[in-house]
Formats: structure tokens, sequence, C-alpha cells
């Protein structure tokens, strides 16, 4: 059971309410209401994030497993797998991320089951491993990362793991109680025309 009551919806601003409404029943955004006034204008950032990126989805979604993965935050694995696989992420390249394969232990060139990550996979996992443990990457996997990806992208995973690490602490702090994963229908409501955006 969450730590704190899910807001009475019969209290929100009328705003507040339709842009609920208008998503999934998720718990995190049950829970995210409270924040009335930053509620709508973190659907639209997190909208960006899920729809109107130019880091490729699936780099997106391997960051966003390995912060659930980093933080603990099982609520948030357990809706970004379906998310992951949705837009082409292997089971096998889930379970290289599950399994502690990359991140902090894979700075040798580990890779999970039969080679399931390539080498700006393993990066990008790299990258949003030290980013939830440390909330800075260290210069060897900056160096690569400015390397291997235009300033867009950097900036845009960077936006991502840091995204996904703030609310992995609020779905652990708060203890969200677990959803039926949402999957393909939080991508459809972040298409730069859904209600997310």
């Amino acid at each position: 059971m969450a730590r704190i009551p899910y807001p009475d919806e019969s209290t929100l601003s009328p705003k507040v309410r339709e842009a609920l409404d208008a998503l999934p029943a998720l718990n995190v955004f049950r829970m995210l209401a409270h924040a009335e006034t930053a509620f709508r204008p973190f659907l639209r950032f997190g909208g960006a994030i899920l729809g109107a990126l130019e880091l490729d989805p699936r780099l997106r979604e391997l960051a966003i497993l390995q912060v659930a993965r980093s933080s603990g935050a099982e609520y948030e694995w357990v809706q970004h797998v379906p998310i992951a696989r949705a837009v082409g992420v292997s089971d096998e390249q889930i379970a290289a991320v599950e399994d502690g394969a990359v991140g902090a232990v894979g700075v040798d060139g580990a890779d999970g089951p039969d080679g399931a990550l390539d080498e700006r996979e393993r990066l990008v996992v790299r990258v949003a491993d030290q980013v939830t443990r440390a909330g800075v990457t260290d210069e060897a996997t900056t160096a690569a990362l400015v390397a291997s990806f235009p300033p867009r992208e950097v900036v845009e995973l960077l936006l991502t793991a840091g995204n996904y690490r703030m609310l992995a602490a609020i779905m652990r702090t708060l203890e969200l109680d677990l959803d039926e994963p949402a999957g393909e229908a939080v991508l459809e409501r972040a298409r730069p025309d859904g209600p997310m955006a």
C-alpha cells in the first residue's frame, strides 16, 4: 500500500482531472497528480521523452530499464519492459540489463547473454547506471559518450536517465502499488498529438 493516499480525483482541478482521464489508469500518474501545478508540465516533458527524441527509442528504453534496475524501482521495470519490447528491444537485451551484465560491472566489456548488447547499447546502459548511482558519469564514460553520440542525443540520454531516476525515487519512497503494465498505451499517449504532448 502506498505510503500516502492517492488523491481524491473529485478534489483535483478540472485541468488536472482532464489530463488524468486521458492517461492510462496507472498509480504513477495518479500519485503525480498531487503536484497539481507541476503535473501537466511534467506530462508534456514525459511525452517529449517518450515520443519526440532523436535518441533511438530502443536506446531510450535500455536506459530506462537500467535506471529501474540500478535504483531498485520494480514499478518502473514492470511498466517499461513491455514498452521496451514494443520499440524493438529483445528479450535477450532485457535479460542482459536485468542480470547486471552491463552498467557498473560491465566496463570490462561484458555484454550479457550471447553478446546481446552492442557497444553503443552497453555505453547507454553504463551511462544510465552511473547517472542513477552517482548522479554523474566517470571521465572514460563521458568521453565515450560524447565521441559516440551527437550533442543533442547526449543531452536527451541524460534527460531520460535523470527523469526516470526522479520517478524511481517517487515510486520507491512512496511505495506505489504495482499496476498491470500499460505498455503501448503509454506510447500512444506520448505521440506528438497525444495528451502527454
